[in-house]
């Protein structure tokens, strides 16, 4: 049982405690696998086997550019996220109550919030410097926590636990008494530049305790964010692992931001990013036509596998299960993107590599999330499918999944960017 990809997994879970962080992990890898990176001020010209990327925020595109026209050989496009459900660190942050220095913070995206009690948690993101650069930055150690009101003080939460966001989800990280630095001090010293030039910030909160193999065989990965980070990772390491041979098609890893809160932001797939970047590669108007109509992307986001005691919360034919393959989702009402056409090119490719396909519906009494898949499809017309690896407790602190799925979707999406 060959375990090293969730191996690698933990590593670039663990080095990315905010989305700032993992658009920078992602730059670092394919920099380091060949990649060039350009600016978008920059005007680009490209050639067949040219492999580059750009950022945007907290946002990547990379290309590898194919032998064919992308007018005739089209694009074929991984799209994740980069962001996770968490808090995010508030402008006037610094407050004190009952004797303690408390973090301001809000709540990012629809998280199991009771999970984020009682855990050891830092700050990380980017700080905006005077003269407009940014650097990102992380707190050492684990000096923030959500503690729990005793049971003695509150025997009503044995009914159910009922959390202001507002009131009980405000950080501790000290005493009133204590003279180490303010927050933006600490982050400034940890980034190695000065407080007085920070201007701006883009802060979260992050679990400190590192990705950990779980199971009773060691096979799972236990980890916060890995809802997307899962699916960035498997995106990345296949973009890396195609073949050297210039591709046909030109092959596209789009990992967005702001994905768990709408993704209506620059960085976001409602934005421009994978737009103005397709532009780039297409020849005027009747070219970028052209080219999406010959397009296809996978939509990549984490899937739930069935829960081990609450099962009835699944459809009763549709119950993916921790390692065994990819998730094919599907929604009537257009939830995700996934159609009869772009279902069926994808279970082929699965054949292809010899990796088995799961299928997933929600119940038809209970509305399901949804992904970067139909918003992208909507502003390019892009054919697309739904996809993602098996995991529980999606949006806890930390999640679960399987490491024998992380082949299983590299191999997967390997043979899709290979393939027309």
């Amino acid at each position: 049982m060959d375990l090293s990809l969730g191996d690698d997994l933990r590593s670039f879970v663990d080095a990315s405690p905010s989305p700032g962080h993992a658009a920078a992990e992602i730059a670092r890898r394919l920099t380091a696998g060949g990649f060039r990176e350009l600016a978008e001020r920059d005007v680009w010209e490209l050639t067949p086997g040219d492999a580059v990327f750009t950022v945007r925020g907290a946002s990547v595109v990379a290309v590898r550019v194919g032998s064919d026209p992308v007018a005739e050989a089209g694009l074929r496009i991984i799209g994740a996220h980069t962001d996770s459900p968490t808090f995010r660190v508030r402008p006037r942050h610094d407050l004190r109550q009952a004797g303690y220095k408390l973090v301001g913070v809000e709540p990012y995206g629809g998280g199991l919030w009771h999970t984020w009690l009682d855990r050891e948690l830092t700050v990380a993101g980017r700080l905006a410097l005077r003269g407009g650069s940014t650097v990102l930055a992380k707190l050492p150690g684990a000096p923030l926590r959500l503690p729990s009101l005793a049971i003695h003080l509150d025997r009503s939460v044995r009914e159910g636990l009922t959390l202001d966001p507002q009131r009980h989800l405000q950080p501790v990280w000290g005493s009133e008494l204590s003279t180490e630095p303010g927050l933006l001090e600490a982050l400034a010293s940890a980034a190695g530049v000065s407080a007085a030039d920070v201007v701006g910030h883009d802060l979260v909160l992050a679990d400190t305790q590192p990705a950990a193999r779980a199971g009773a065989d060691g096979s799972w990965v236990a980890a916060p964010r890995l809802d997307d980070l899962a699916c960035c990772h498997s995106g990345l390491t296949a973009m890396l692992r195609v073949s050297a041979e210039t591709p046909r098609h030109t092959q596209v890893l789009v990992c967005n931001d702001h994905e768990e809160v709408g993704s209506g932001s620059a960085s976001g797939a409602r934005g421009s990013f994978l737009e103005d970047v397709v532009s780039r590669l297409a020849d005027g108007p009747q070219g970028f036509a052209r080219t999406i109509a010959a397009s296809k992307l996978i939509s990549a986001d984490m899937a739930h596998a069935v829960h081990p005691t609450r099962p009835e919360r699944h459809e009763p034919s549709h119950q993916p299960v921790l390692g065994g393959g990819p998730v094919l989702k599907l929604n009537a009402n257009q939830a995700y993107a996934t159609d009869a056409v772009s279902g069926g090119w994808f279970t082929e490719r699965c054949q292809d590599a010899g990796v088995p396909v799961q299928h997933f519906v929600s119940r038809a009494d209970l509305p399901c999330g949804s992904t970067i898949g139909p918003l992208t499809a909507t502003r390019l017309g892009l054919s697309t499918v739904d996809v993602g690896a098996p995991q529980l407790a999606m949006h806890s602190a930390r999640e679960l999944c399987s490491a024998l799925d992380v082949p299983h979707m590299v191999a997967a999406f390997t043979t899709c960017l290979q393939h027309g």
